[in-house]
């Protein structure tokens, strides 16, 4: 795990955009809206969706369990999650 420090907005979202560019270089972030899930938007299949989740608990620094999963269905509940998760330092 790299990232120690509390992320704000802003950087959580560029971290979830780059790990998601990761899994699905041709992302188009212009088709997803904020609350949309993005996981059926890209098509992720599950295999996909996991390798975000390692992805993004790796890049923020973060552990991020399975229940914690539902929080993570759409760019704005995954960046809340990063900022709170990153500000509580588990």
């Amino acid at each position: 795990m790299t990232q120690t420090k509390p992320l704000n907005n802003a950087e959580a979202l560029s971290l979830v955009k780059d790990s998601v560019t990761q899994i699905v270089p041709d992302a188009d972030f212009t088709l997803i809206r904020p609350d949309d899930r993005f996981r059926d938007v890209l098509e992720l299949d599950s295999l996909d969706f996991l390798s975000l989740i390692e992805l993004l608990s790796e890049q923020a620094g973060v552990r991020i369990d399975e229940e914690d999963y539902p929080n993570l269905t759409t760019l704005a509940d995954t960046t809340r999650f990063l900022v709170e998760r990153t500000r509580q330092g588990s």
